[in-house]
């Protein structure tokens, strides 16, 4: 009590402290500091470790994925339904998938283009960053974390230092991934013919190039925010089986790539010596009716394939019901059995979710 009151004192009649009253009080102080956060740490540690885990950004979601389906030892890969728009990357996480994939052929058909690189990159960024937001509110509707989508890049859009900018663009629409593939511009669909690639060099240094990207956006906005970089080879069609692998082992060893994706493998044999050749995630295609073989996760796991992905399955389905329910209505028939109820229509777009944001604001 004597020391507090020659401390007023002296404050009172603008005297100074000693040195050992100022150190005693600050002393004080931090002990006092100290033993409230002592109590307080029980009571605010859940949430501070609740508000970390959902900082946790896209691509290290993502990589915790292909880390934990690589520890499974030929576990089943990881499914990757392709979206193309809100609508469809809504519905996929609606369904319970961990991963979705936005497909360029899917984005240029929805904006009625075949795949054949007629999509410029600002109509490819435009729907990163829809699929993003669609995510995103999916993601509020069913209290979880957004699920991460790897997007189609295609060749960068130009040269080396245009695929930089391209993995920028889709790392701020919330991407957790970007493919990157090797083919000339305009580049086309990897089942088709048509189609060629640049040298093996121009290849690596384009994979090299995304991959510095990513790096650089992870020092400019902190770990674990770059997108991975998938790359992709179409050199088995141009070129042979030797040179895609070869292509897809210096991607990731001289290019910095997370994953692999040889594209159009025409048997299991070739799938399974790309597997056992290049090290590291892997994606296999799985198009219906395409080139490649179109087989079970479980086998793909057993290969060794990482994700399995199914770029055109949404689509072709939307499309083959859509001609049904256009023919129905230009004979007149009733299209009733076929299609979703007025209500069930409405939950699918988010109207459930928007009347209940709407309901919390309402002021009258």
């Amino acid at each position: 009590k004597s020391e507090r009151a020659t401390d007023s004192i002296m404050q009172v009649r603008g005297g100074r402290r000693s040195n050992s009253a100022r150190h005693r009080h600050r002393h004080r102080h931090r002990s006092f500091l100290l033993a409230s956060c002592v109590l307080l740490l029980p009571a605010i540690l859940p949430a501070i470790v609740e508000s970390l885990a959902a900082a946790v950004p896209p691509p290290e979601r993502l990589r915790r994925l292909l880390n934990a389906q690589q520890e499974s030892n030929g576990g089943s890969p990881i499914l990757m339904p392709c979206c193309y728009d809100g609508l469809t990357s809504r519905l996929i996480a609606r369904a319970g998938f961990e991963a979705t994939f936005m497909t360029g052929f899917g984005v240029s058909g929805a904006r009625g283009h075949p795949d054949t690189q007629l999509v410029s990159y600002a109509e490819m960024a435009d729907s990163a960053n829809i699929v993003g937001e669609a995510l995103s509110g999916a993601a509020l509707e069913l209290g979880k974390d957004p699920i991460p989508c790897i997007a189609d890049g295609d060749t960068g859009y130009g040269n080396a230092v245009n695929a930089k900018r391209t993995v920028f663009g889709y790392a701020r629409a919330g991407m957790a991934g970007i493919m990157i593939e090797d083919q000339v511009a305009p580049k086309r669909c990897g089942h088709v013919s048509g189609k060629s690639t640049v040298s093996f060099d121009e290849a690596v240094a384009r994979v090299r190039a995304a991959s510095d990207a990513r790096d650089e956006y992870e020092t400019l906005h902190g770990p674990g925010t770059g997108p991975l970089v998938l790359a992709r080879t179409d050199a088995l069609k141009t070129h042979d089986f030797e040179e895609g692998v070869r292509r897809c082992q210096a991607f990731r060893e001289a290019g910095g790539c997370d994953m692999t994706f040889l594209e159009a493998p025409e048997s299991i044999e070739q799938m399974r010596e790309y597997c056992a050749r290049v090290p590291g995630p892997k994606l296999a295609n799985m198009l219906e009716h395409g080139r490649t073989p179109v087989l079970p996760p479980d086998e793909l796991g057993r290969m060794g394939y990482t994700i399995a992905a199914y770029p055109l399955t949404l689509l072709s389905a939307s499309v083959k019901a859509m001609e049904r329910s256009l023919d129905l209505i230009r004979k007149g028939e009733s299209t009733e059995d076929m299609i979703l109820t007025f209500e069930e229509t409405k939950d699918a777009v988010g109207f459930s979710r928007y009347a209940q944001e709407e309901g919390r604001y309402k002021t009258d």
